[in-house]
């Protein structure tokens, strides 16, 4: 406990020096990191949105955060520091923080917690989410086009909804623009660990993949991928200098605008936790559209690709391409989707199947 007080409170006075003094009124706003913000990554875009909360607020808002927070039972202890310190406003920003901030929103009802891209909801429980699917869209229409092998290397971090949403949507967009070409995924089993997602990389690229993609958080496939001279799409946030010439694209979360959002509704009386069902995000998951989610320029590929690519990012914002349209089928030939037919965010949510173009099985 004496370390977490320690974190608590080193955060806290680096807030207070970079940011100035608040008032004595402030709305105190509670972040629970997952890693070290660094410069790169998931953990580092939920920096990025709470330093925009800060300075679109200034001194009406104090925020604070405690990083590398593991998402066990540590986690539920933190989150509980956070409220018993005062802060009205708590955004848990890993998916595995969701038990732990159900179990602590019971003993602190005038506290609004925000748990991002979870799917559990309480009175006092909120969930937010950002279509990450439809960037990976965008990816597999690069990677169509870009490879040769006709091998695409895929690492997934844990199989959750959230995770198959991307590899399937990853799918549609490669299968869009070349039939021959296919997705070996293989399991991380971690948000976060360079060696293992380094070492993923290679077995891909030893297999013959030229273009890799990720649902993991550090730069190692990148930087793999920059030595073996193959391709790749940052993760979460721009991920350039790590393999300026491996680099294709990346995906970046812009949290700063849902942060703000939500916050501004505490601050009026409007907050809530949405009207969807509970097992998807309710009315805070937005995507390309609504700059949410913000696809980097695209390089190291000829103009007609980065075209086709342009093309596929703008029918996504735009509305006018809907990814997960009818005709689709599982891997195994099953219909999922007739002609026509469009799945909606329920649907979403409870994908437990590959469609065509991904190789193997969901593990249990």
């Amino acid at each position: 406990m004496k370390k977490l007080l320690s974190k608590l409170a080193l955060a806290t006075a680096l807030m207070s020096l970079g940011l100035g003094s608040a008032q004595a009124d402030a709305l105190k706003v509670g972040f629970v990191y997952l890693t070290n913000p660094g410069d790169h990554g998931w953990t580092y875009a939920h920096e990025v949105g709470r330093q925009q909360l800060q300075a679109h607020f200034g001194d009406k808002v104090e925020t604070t955060y405690v990083e590398n927070v593991p998402e066990g039972p540590d986690a539920a202890r933190v989150i509980r520091e956070l409220a018993a310190q005062g802060n009205k406003v708590i955004f848990t920003t890993s998916f595995g923080y969701m038990d732990p901030t159900i179990r602590v929103a019971k003993e602190y009802p005038d506290v609004r917690f925000d748990h991002i891209t979870g799917y559990k909801r309480a009175a006092n429980v909120a969930t937010g989410n950002i279509r990450f699917y439809e960037g990976r869209y965008v990816q597999g229409v690069v990677a169509g086009l870009t490879t040769k092998s006709n091998k695409i290397g895929y690492l997934g971090a844990f199989p959750i909804p959230e995770v198959i949403q991307g590899i399937n949507s990853f799918a549609r967009g490669l299968r869009s623009v070349n039939k021959d070409a296919s997705i070996k995924v293989v399991w991380v089993n971690s948000w976060y660990d360079p060696v293992k997602e380094s070492d993923a990389a290679k077995v891909l690229i030893a297999e013959g993949a030229d273009v890799l993609a990720q649902h993991t958080d550090s730069p190692a496939m990148l930087q793999t991928a920059e030595k073996a001279g193959v391709k790749g799409f940052g993760q979460s946030s721009d991920m350039h200098e790590f393999a300026p010439n491996a680099q294709l694209f990346a995906s970046v979360n812009n949290w700063g605008p849902y942060y703000i959002e939500q916050v501004q509704k505490v601050m009026d009386g409007s907050w809530s936790t949405g009207d969807g069902p509970d097992h998807w995000a309710g009315n805070t998951w937005k995507g390309i559209s609504d700059d949410f989610l913000v696809l980097t320029e695209f390089k190291n590929m000829p103009a007609d690709v980065a075209k086709a690519a342009a093309a596929a990012r703008d029918g996504i914002g735009n509305g006018s391409l809907n990814i997960f349209e009818g005709p689709m089928k599982d891997n195994g030939g099953n219909m999922i989707l007739k002609a026509g037919e469009v799945l909606d965010d329920g649907g979403l949510w409870s994908m437990n199947y590959y469609v065509e173009g991904v190789e193997g099985k969901i593990p249990n």
